[in-house]
C-alpha cells in the first residue's frame, strides 16, 4: 500500500485532528508541511484548486476534508478503529455537528486572547478568501460574549456525556472525541490559563489528556515536490468501496460535475465523476504535470452539481 502522505501546517486544528487519528491507529506517515494560506503551488495541482487544510494522499488519491480522511483511515487501517461498532453515524453526525456551531465562536475566544499576535496578512487571507469575516480582534471585540455562551454552553453537554465514562462513545476514543477535542486544544494550546476557569473546562481535563496522549504515530518529513513525484508516478486505486451509479441525486459516472464546501473555502473543483454515495463523492482531474488523480470529498458539507 502506498505511504500515508499528510499536508498539514503545524498550527492547524483540523490537522491536529488527523494527526491524532494516526496516533490512534500507530501507523507511520510521511509530512509534508505546507504553508498556512496560498498559494502552495505543489498542492493546488493535486487538489484541483481546493485551499482547505489537511490533505492526504494515498498515491494518487488525494482525501479533502477531515469527514472523509478519517475513514478512509478506518478503511485502510482497520485496526484501532475510530468508529466503536454501530457508531459510525452518531460519531460522523456529532463531529460535523460540533465543528460547524463552534467553528467561528471558538475563533472569537481565541482572538480575545491572542488576537493581536495574529498577523495581518493571515487576516487578511481569513476575510478574503476563507471565512469572509474579519477575525481581528477589534472586529469580533463587540461578539466576545456571544461566542463566549456558544462555547460555554456546548461544553455543558460535554461534560454531561464524559461524566461515566472516558470517551464520548464508551472505553475508547472515536471520531467524535477527535473533533470535539481538537476545537479544545485549539484554545487550550494557545489561550493563557485563565482559559480553563472562563470555560468551565476543569472537569474535561482528564479525558482532554487522555486524548492529548495518543500522541501522532510516526510521522516522516517529506518535501513538497517528493510528494508530487509519487502523484505523478502513481495511477489512482479502483474505486470499490462505493457504486458508481451510488449518488442520491441521480449523477452518474462519467459525467462532469463541480465540488464546492458549502460553508467557507469555497473554492469549486471541477472534474469527472467516478462514483459517489450519500457520504463520499469521487472525481477525477487530469492535470497537466500530476497526470490522473481521483479526488475524494465528504458528501456532508459539500456541493455537488452537474457541471
Amino acid at each position: 500500500m502506498p505511504d500515508l502522505i499528510l499536508h498539514h501546517y503545524p498550527f492547524s486544528t483540523f490537522s491536529e485532528k488527523v494527526r491524532t487519528a494516526l496516533g490512534h491507529k500507530g501507523l507511520a506517515w510521511r509530512s509534508v508541511e505546507i504553508a498556512g494560506m496560498p498559494p502552495r503551488p505543489l498542492l493546488a495541482p493535486l487538489t484541483g484548486g481546493y485551499r482547505r487544510a489537511p490533505v492526504l494522499q494515498v498515491g494518487a488519491d488525494i482525501y479533502c476534508d477531515t469527514h472523509v480522511i478519517l475513514p478512509a483511515l478506518d478503511r485502510l487501517h482497520p485496526q484501532r478503529t475510530l468508529y466503536p461498532p454501530g457508531s459510525q453515524g452518531i460519531a460522523e453526525g456529532l463531529g460535523f455537528a460540533w465543528e460547524r456551531q463552534l467553528w467561528i465562536p471558538v475563533i472569537g475566544v481565541l482572538v480575545h486572547f491572542i488576537g493581536e499576535h495574529i498577523p495581518p496578512e493571515f487576516i487578511k487571507d481569513r476575510k478574503e478568501g476563507y471565512l469572509g469575516i474579519d477575525i481581528s480582534r477589534p472586529a469580533m471585540a463587540p461578539q466576545f460574549p456571544q461566542h463566549l455562551q456558544a462555547v460555554r454552553a456546548q461544553l455543558g453537554w460535554l461534560r454531561q456525556a464524559l461524566a461515566a465514562q472516558p470517551f464520548l462513545l464508551g472505553d475508547a476514543p472515536s471520531a467524535a472525541d477527535l473533533a470535539v477535542w481538537q476545537t479544545i486544544h485549539l484554545l487550550r494550546k494557545n489561550c493563557p490559563p485563565e482559559v480553563d476557569a472562563l470555560l468551565g473546562l476543569a472537569p474535561l481535563v482528564p479525558w482532554y489528556e487522555r486524548i492529548a496522549a495518543i500522541g501522532h504515530g510516526t510521522p516522516a518529513a517529506m518535501s513538497a515536490e517528493e510528494a508530487f513525484e509519487v502523484a505523478r508516478a502513481s495511477a489512482p486505486a479502483p474505486v470499490s468501496h462505493l457504486a458508481p451509479d451510488g449518488d442520491p441525486g441521480g449523477l452518474r459516472a462519467g459525467c462532469p460535475v463541480t465540488v464546492t464546501p458549502d460553508d467557507n473555502a469555497r473554492v469549486p473543483v471541477n472534474g469527472t465523476l467516478v462514483a459517489a454515495s450519500d457520504h463520499e463523492v469521487v472525481i477525477h482531474r487530469h492535470d497537466a504535470q500530476a497526470g490522473d488523480l481521483h479526488l475524494h470529498f465528504p458528501r456532508l458539507g459539500f456541493d455537488v452539481v452537474a457541471a
